[in-house]
C-alpha cells in the first residue's frame, strides 16, 4: 500500500535513506485516480526496497509550494535526498517502473 504523505512527515521519509516516489494528487483529479492503481501496485512490487506515497494536494500546501506543482498529478522521484526526476501527467507503468530502476 502506498504511503500517505504530507508536510509533516515528508523530511522523515525523504532521510529514510530509500529511494523516495511521491504522487501529487487530489481526490477530484480524473488522470490521478487513473494512475492511482498502479502506484498502489509499485508500491507493493517495491516494498522494503523504494518508498512510494501520494499526497494529497489540497490538504498539503507547504510541499505543494516547495516544489511548485502547479500540475496534477505530478510525481517526483528523489533519490539521496535529492530530486531525481519529475512526471508531469499519467504514466504508464512501464514508464514509472523504468525511473524506478534508476533509482536503485
Amino acid at each position: 500500500m502506498a504511503l500517505t504523505v504530507t508536510d509533516s512527515n515528508f523530511e522523515e521519509l525523504l532521510s529514510d535513506g530509500k529511494p523516495l516516489v511521491v504522487d501529487f494528487w487530489a481526490e477530484w483529479c480524473g488522470p490521478c485516480r487513473m494512475l492511482s492503481p498502479i502506484i498502489e501496485e509499485l508500491a507493493s512490487e517495491y516494498a522494503g526496497r523504494v518508498n512510494i506515497g501520494k499526497i494529497d494536494v489540497d490538504n498539503n500546501n507547504e510541499i505543494v509550494a516547495q516544489f511548485g506543482i502547479r500540475n496534477i498529478p505530478t510525481i517526483l522521484l528523489f533519490k539521496n535526498r535529492e530530486l531525481a526526476d519529475k512526471c508531469v501527467g499519467a504514466l504508464s507503468k512501464a514508464s514509472l517502473v523504468e525511473k524506478i530502476e534508476k533509482l536503485l
